[in-house]
């Protein structure tokens, strides 16, 4: 593997994590949003990961990461019987999220310690390009 190969590999990792930073806001952000019918409801987001594969290259065959799609969590949906509140149904009931925020914080804090990992990276690699640079004077 080149060595500047390193440098995108972990810029595809700290690309994919913020993308899953985002949708962590996202999920969180929706956690309290209310609807009166199950279709219009909020469901909580994931991203899908897919390797980048070097098609020319079969003896170096990682390159990165990238986001393949979003899913949506197929938990159920949290119903509540609110006959008073001005979303409610006809039946007298509320439909809320399932974002499950214990789920959200650990992802958030996974997601936020592989983006930092792959800074180290980053800088790990830097540091030894430049002592190897050093080396010649």
């Amino acid at each position: 593997m080149s060595m500047f190969k390193i440098f995108d590999t972990a810029a595809s990792g700290m690309s994919a994590q913020s993308l899953r930073l985002n949708l962590v806001a996202s999920n969180m952000a929706n956690v309290d949003a209310v609807s009166s019918s199950l279709e219009e409801t909020y469901r909580a987001r994931q991203p899908v990961f897919k390797a980048m594969l070097n098609q020319l290259n079969p003896d170096d065959p990682a390159v990165g990461v990238r986001m393949q799609g979003v899913v949506e969590s197929k938990s159920p949906l949290r119903m509540e019987y609110l006959p008073d509140h001005p979303m409610a149904n006809e039946d007298g009931y509320i439909f809320r999220p399932n974002v499950n925020m214990v789920e959200e914080m650990a992802n958030m804090i996974s997601a936020s310690r592989s983006y930092q990992s792959n800074v180290e990276v980053i800088n790990a690699a830097k540091q030894l390009m430049s002592a190897t640079l050093r080396m010649g004077e």
